[in-house]
């Protein structure tokens, strides 16, 4: 059998990651002189890259002041993860499903819009690191629903785009997959409505890990 290859994303998919994502968001906002943002619609920008979600979360900012919330969303999350309150928890079932999908042959990978240092502490405080063998992140591609990050992953795996799929829980994940030419496939467990993930491109949307790891077949 060739080669496949499972892409999750990661906040709203693997992990449970909102409470870091809006602590972080409100110190940067405060910090940077912004009004405090509204915690549903920051959730809704999980998925996005920093900028992109800060440009929403903003839209009458100044660039200057984006850049400044920038900086300080960082600097926010970097301090909760040096001083042990970053709370990030697996959904439940989702170390099996791992598991499973590796024992059975499935290439895995992220592609997600945390930095590569906020990803690989994620991974590694689960002992998940070793289970991914292609990580793609926001310090290196566009946003979402840019195919990048999807396409570097076939191209450092070798695998074909029809063997490969996009788990995640945003629109931004299904429309990535759309772009880069992939099946995308919906978590019901994350940020966006099943409803909006079909629109947006999902074949079908997961009820739950278990759920997720029948339609993996």
């Amino acid at each position: 059998m060739s080669q496949r290859l499972a892409l999750f994303d990661c906040d709203g998919t693997l992990v449970d990651g909102q409470a870091g994502v809006v602590n972080a968001m409100e110190a940067a906002f405060a910090e940077a002189g912004l009004p405090a943002p509204d915690r549903h619609l920051v959730r809704r920008a999980v998925g996005l890259s920093l900028p992109q979600a800060i440009r929403m979360l903003a839209p009458d900012a100044d660039e200057a002041r984006r850049i400044a919330a920038d900086a300080a969303y960082r600097d926010a999350f970097r301090m909760a993860r040096e001083a042990g309150q970053l709370v990030e928890p697996l959904y439940d079932g989702i170390a099996d499903l791992v598991a499973a999908l590796a024992n059975e042959g499935w290439l895995l990978g992220v592609a997600t819009g945390k930095s590569e240092r906020g990803l690989s502490h994620c991974l590694a405080s689960h002992s998940l690191t070793a289970r991914f063998v292609t990580l793609q992140t926001a310090d290196h591609h566009p946003s979402k629903p840019h195919p990048s990050m999807i396409e570097t992953a076939l191209a450092e795996t070798g695998v074909d785009p029809a063997a490969c799929v996009m788990i995640g829980d945003t629109q931004y994940d299904m429309a990535m997959a759309v772009n880069a030419g992939v099946r995308a496939i919906g978590v019901n467990w994350g940020y966006h409505s099943a409803e909006e993930l079909i629109e947006a491109g999902a074949e079908v949307v997961a009820r739950d890990p278990a759920h997720l790891k029948e339609l993996l077949g």
